[in-house]
């Protein structure tokens, strides 16, 4: 029999909170994390915003020889996983470390390490390259810092599935804990790479939005949209094993009861037609949790801004959902934040638990252009107060990689 799986810790660095608490706060108050880009200088560059962090300073959290030690990237998760670690109530309480897991998802590694090690390479010769090059960047090492620094032995895997790695991180923990590999699995995304290369690199392929104003550039579903806004941050939940939750009294969020991922093996970077390969992720998610479509009360939707995903994903959710689709309210984190590449789905995925726990939806800001296509209900007029019993969060990656994942309100008897 397959063990009940729930919610008992979070943890989130954004560009607007750099704590769990003080995301959802902003994200229920509509705030814009979007502005102009201020860790390089863009002249030149025809992209000009991003979601960066705000007030935030990794030497804060770490020592000297720590500090130099991790990429940008390792310090965002492991600063995430400490608060989530925190909020479990796990701090100094008894637990079998070999039963202690960390699945992590991201989609770049250690960018900035890679970026500063090639200067140096090309400007000084092989010699100066630091022997931590490796070490920094490989993308698992967040899920090994994270495990070191936690003393997490057990289980420990890193997804790279682009877009959709914290999501799909969350759905193999998931996993992982209803087949008994693990007690508690501390998972989630973690992604920094807001740098001139890879701003270049999407800006090239034509994905990015190359708009000024902040509340106009990240607009999912709006008729005028026209790409995606990158941002940066971690987002860490803690997976735990129900009886094991229960036997120590852990502040319980929800309950993961679904998930589901596909391939669109249709395209590198444009969706399947109609959300052929979305949809086949979201009915998954359903059937693995016995749901039918019509119990589900909210979708956080992977809602890019860009003018194919937008469409298909809308088309794809009324594939599952048929005329409910109209009855469900659907937002979407990346208005606020921009994409988080392998960090966004976990951090939607904290704003679905939210949700479930609070019974209140975030809205989609910067939406004034209806679109024909796009005619679902995406929550355009402030967030929304509702009594929410599930909620589905979707991501899709690069590749034609799907992921979604079911959230339920706890309780204490049956699924």
């Amino acid at each position: 029999m397959k063990k009940r799986v729930v919610i008992t810790g979070l943890g989130a660095v954004t560009p607007i909170g750099n704590t769990v608490d003080e995301f959802w706060n902003n994200a229920k108050s509509g705030i814009c994390g979007i502005d102009y880009i201020k860790s390089f200088a863009i002249q030149g560059s025809k992209v000009k915003l991003a979601g960066e962090l705000k007030d935030f300073n990794g030497r804060n959290h770490f020592d000297r020889k720590q500090f130099n030690r991790l990429d940008r990237f390792s310090q965002l998760g492991i600063i995430a996983a400490r608060e989530a670690y925190e909020k479990a109530g796990l701090n100094n309480v008894g637990i079998d470390r070999n039963r202690l897991g960390v699945i992590m998802g991201n989609g770049v590694g250690g960018i900035l390490t890679i970026v500063e090690e090639t200067k140096k390479l090309l400007n000084y010769g092989m010699n100066m390259v630091s022997p931590l090059l490796m070490p920094k960047s490989i993308p698992n090492i967040v899920t090994g810092n994270i495990a070191i620094d936690l003393n997490a032995k057990g289980i420990s895997n890193t997804v790279v599935t682009a877009c959709a790695a914290g999501t799909n991180a969350i759905g193999e923990a998931f996993r992982a804990i209803q087949y008994g590999d693990a007690d508690i699995i501390i998972s989630g995304g973690s992604e920094a790479c807001i740098t001139p290369l890879v701003l270049a690199g999407f800006t090239n392929l034509n994905a990015l939005s190359l708009r000024e104003d902040p509340l106009r550039a990240s607009i999912p579903f709006d008729k005028e949209r026209e790409g995606f806004v990158m941002g940066e941050g971690a987002g860490i939940v803690i997976l735990e094993e129900l009886e094991h939750a229960l036997k120590r009294k852990a502040k319980i969020y929800s309950e993961v009861v679904g998930y589901g991922f596909t391939c669109d093996a249709h395209h590198l970077t444009s969706p399947a037609p109609k959300g052929e390969g979305g949809s086949r992720s979201m009915k998954l998610a359903l059937e693995n949790a016995s749901v039918a479509p019509q119990e589900v009360s909210y979708i956080n939707a992977h809602g890019t801004s860009t003018p194919y995903n937008d469409k298909a994903e809308t088309e794809g959710i009324k594939t599952v959902f048929k005329g409910h689709a109209y009855n469900i309210p659907i937002s979407s984190t990346k208005s606020m934040i921009g994409h988080l590449l392998g960090a966004a789905g976990a951090v939607e995925a904290i704003a679905c638990i939210k949700a479930v726990k609070e019974n209140y939806i975030h809205g989609t800001i910067g939406y004034s252009v209806k679109d024909g296509d796009c005619d679902l209900d995406y929550v355009v007029n402030g967030g929304r107060s509702l009594d929410i019993n599930y909620a589905l969060t979707n991501s899709f990656g690069f590749g034609g990689h799907n992921a979604s994942v079911l959230f339920k309100k706890f309780q204490d008897k049956g699924v």
